[in-house]
């Protein structure tokens, strides 16, 4: 039984966490608006999150370090950075705070800040001209790509949002365009304001005038005649899959890129951030940002391959209906596919494990894959059972993609859980490409069995805005460096 004494000195500890939360929420804003510089706890971002949100952000150290890290160690943390004269940059607190009290706590907090980050200082990040960014569709991609990108500073941003491309629906299309991204049945409704100019076909959101242009094929649209230039095309269509379709967007005064936010056909790259993004090269105008699939599982296979290496493996992906299967029986040109989706599991064909290889060509061959469409709206799982050149155990293995998730470059790829409770739609609104779910992992010699969590829309919609800063030359230094 607690006592009173107990409880009252809980409720006092509780509400000094939310006074220092509520604290935090204005200082985070304000490095973001003024200067660009993003803040967040092991990964986990602070910009535009509510007190509550910061506060279980920090209850993740608890697969850090064994115990919770808590704002009162991270509000000093904040306070001195806030007065560092730094150059846009992603500031990792949590990692700032271990670091300090593990290896230089005999050093004052200030100087210690000051070396550490001494080169956020410099001029890392792009800091000319904004991008400007065109969404050709929009569809569940294509309104995550937009809520994503008008979640950045209104001032200053690296990719600024100028225009969507549809097809005219009918008389109210601007009203039920605007109206689907204020409100998702998936990922709730969006944080902010919109309205919409009907005569000027413009929706007005979080300070945003964004275009409404209707056109019925990539190369009717004369862009400048909006004020916009060298644009970066997102195109979420799917519809045209190869380089001769895609160069259709180039014809199109105004836009100078283009990125599918779907697995690429012929000699198009197939990017996956923290894999192969090395390879864009500043001439590249035509990218793929692969599938959702194939960035859940092509990092994780990385990390696997780099430290135990990966001969051959299965990958058996368990996913979310998506809109092109019937809500009903009817015709469909696919095999089960015509199938109920909400009723129904639908086995069906998917690339994403030979795709693999267009980021690692070394899999070429490597892996099989089949794919089950189950009826949930959202979050997916694939399955990677594995052959590994050593053996290992689940505790060696977990504890190396956990350190992968919170010490490596593909720290903003790969999520750790080790949540025995934890189901599909807890991992709505994940910002990773996919989550190890340490729990289910399973192995046998030089078998092994990872299961590997991934919400299949916004997570694929993070990796695809990161694809487009590292076009946009935008990509944000983040700091403290590993090592």
């Amino acid at each position: 039984m607690i006592t009173q004494e107990a409880y009252d000195a809980h409720q006092a500890n509780w509400n000094d966490r939310m006074a220092h939360a509520e604290e935090m929420v204005p200082l985070v804003g304000k490095m973001v608006r003024e200067r660009g510089v993003e803040t967040s706890v092991f990964g986990r971002l602070l910009v535009n999150r509510a007190v509550i949100d910061i506060i279980k952000a920090h209850r993740f150290a608890r697969q850090v370090e064994g115990e919770e890290l808590s704002v009162f160690e991270t509000l000093p943390v904040l306070r001195a950075v806030e007065k560092l004269n730094l150059k846009p940059c992603h500031i990792d607190l949590g990692k700032l705070v271990v670091r300090h009290k593990k290896l230089f706590a005999s050093k004052p907090l200030e100087e210690f800040l000051q070396d550490e980050l001494a080169g956020a200082k410099q001029s890392s990040a792009s800091e000319g001209e904004p991008t400007d960014v065109v969404l050709y569709g929009f569809g569940r991609i294509g309104r995550l790509l937009a809520r994503e990108l008008l979640a950045q500073r209104p001032s200053g941003a690296a990719l600024r949002l100028r225009a969507i491309v549809v097809r005219r629906g009918g008389e109210n299309d601007i009203v039920k365009r605007a109206s689907l991204l204020r409100r998702d049945s998936v990922h709730g409704s969006f944080k902010g304001t919109i309205s919409v100019d009907h005569e000027s076909n413009v929706i007005y959101a979080n300070g945003t005038a964004i275009q409404v242009i209707y056109a019925s094929s990539p190369d009717a649209v004369d862009y400048t005649q909006y004020g916009i230039k060298d644009a970066l095309v997102a195109d979420n269509t799917g519809k045209w899959r190869d380089r001769e379709g895609l160069a259709q967007h180039l014809r199109c005064p105004g836009a100078s890129r283009v990125v599918l936010t779907a697995p690429g056909k012929g000699d198009l790259k197939n990017i996956v951030m923290g894999v192969n993004d090395a390879d864009i090269d500043p001439a590249d105008t035509i990218l793929s940002a692969a599938s959702c699939t194939t960035n859940a599982i092509t990092p994780v296979l990385k990390a696997l391959d780099d430290k135990y290496g990966v001969p051959s493996g299965h990958v058996e992906t368990v996913h979310s209906y998506t809109n092109d299967q019937n809500l009903i029986d009817n015709y469909h040109k696919g095999d089960r596919r015509g199938r109920a989706a909400p009723l129904n599991m639908v086995l069906t064909e998917t690339g994403a494990a030979k795709a693999v290889a267009k980021a690692l060509p070394h899999f070429e061959s490597r892996l099989t894959g089949n794919a089950i469409r189950v009826p949930t709206a959202n979050v997916s799982m694939a399955i990677l059972n594995l052959q590994l050149d050593n053996a290992v155990t689940a505790d060696e293995l977990n504890d190396y993609l956990r350190h992968v998730a919170l010490h490596s470059p593909l720290q903003k790829q790969v999520d750790f859980t080790n949540s025995p409770e934890a189901v599909s739609s807890d991992y709505v609104g994940s910002r990773a490409a996919g989550i190890v779910d340490s729990l289910a992992t399973q192995t046998n010699g030089n078998s092994a069995v990872v299961y590997v969590w991934y919400d299949n829309e916004y997570g694929y919609s993070c990796q695809v805005i990161r694809m487009m800063r590292k076009m946009a030359q935008a990509t944000l230094p983040a700091f403290p460096l590993e090592g």
